[in-house]
């Protein structure tokens, strides 16, 4: 009862209604918040303070900015949506905080862009090398099966594809980059698709500070081979995962392609199947039967684990 009298109290100002509003619509930064409402800095942030405070809200930092977003894992995110379902569409107020809005998501769109477009060639080089991504795609959503998926989480998100591929699959989805820049196009992407259930995060692989047992489904798409020490990511990835959970490595096969070490930064050449089964097996997971694309002069294979203990009912 107390939860809950905190968060109708928290809510009941017409300032705060009107943040809530918004941040059910999009991750916005307090200065995002500052031009859509037209209020100081200070006044906006001890609103935020509140709402997060009660439950409301939900704040996470990505380099020197904060995100705020509708909370949906505190005791109070049912009541959040509730109270902003209960916000009259037709609202003066509101209809005009959402068109300012519009304007900023244009304005992030138009940036996440221009950087895309900037580094689209160097992306193209590799995909022309191994079958369309597409057909991957298709191969990754048939191994998960029909099954739907409560908590589902992308390390090494870029651009949020996969996510979207996985977004009318799942209940929540979070990915995770250490890219500022790709965080920006996920994140326009995602908004720009309406889904609102994903949400993407800035962290190192290495060091996820995730809460453990968290996730039924974790995917790595053309990420390890970036990786100084895949033992490690794997092994990060690994404890996210609820008892029979499952891990999903999208990679290389072992190639003899050397321009990509020297002109992309690839750490390595692809991989055996006898060492990410390897390292699969020391992060307590269970190697299943792997999935080959080949197609180019590269293939791309499909690695399956599961997390060891007894599936969620």
């Amino acid at each position: 009862m107390e939860l809950l009298l905190q968060g109708l109290r928290a809510a009941a100002e017409p300032t705060r209604l009107r943040l809530l509003a918004l941040c059910a619509h999009a991750e916005l930064t307090v200065t995002e918040l500052n031009q859509i409402l037209g209020q100081s800095q200070p006044r906006v942030s001890r609103h935020l303070k509140l709402l997060c405070d009660a439950g409301l809200l939900e704040r996470h930092r990505e380099g020197t900015w904060a995100y705020y977003r509708l909370a949906d894992t505190s005791e109070c995110a049912h009541l959040a949506r509730t109270l902003v379902d209960l916000v009259p569409v037709c609202d003066d107020a509101l209809t005009r905080d959402l068109g300012r809005l519009d304007a900023i998501k244009q304005t992030r769109a138009a940036a996440a862009a221009d950087y895309f477009r900037a580094n689209a060639e160097r992306w193209d080089e590799i995909r022309s090398l191994y079958v369309p991504e597409g057909e991957v795609e298709a191969a990754l959503l048939k191994v998960i099966g029909e099954d739907p998926i409560e908590d589902f989480l992308d390390i090494g998100t870029g651009t949020g594809r996969i996510l979207e591929v996985f977004a009318p699959h799942i209940r929540r989805g979070t990915g995770i980059d250490f890219s500022h820049e790709m965080l920006q196009i996920a994140r326009a992407r995602l908004e720009e698709a309406g889904h609102r259930h994903c949400q993407v995060r800035h962290g190192d692989m290495y060091n996820l500070q995730l809460p453990a047992s968290e996730f039924d489904v974790v995917v790595l798409h053309q990420v390890l081979h970036y990786a100084e020490e895949p033992a490690s990511v794997i092994a990060e990835a690994a404890q996210t995962l609820r008892p029979g959970g499952r891990l999903l490595l999208v990679d290389f096969a072992v190639h003899d392609q050397e321009f990509l070490r020297g002109e992309h930064q690839h750490r390595w050449l692809g991989f055996e199947h006898a060492q990410v089964d390897e390292w699969c097996a020391q992060a307590h997971l269970n190697p299943k039967q792997a999935v080959e694309l080949a197609g180019g002069r590269l293939t791309v294979v499909i690695w399956q684990a599961e997390r060891e203990g007894d599936t969620p009912s």
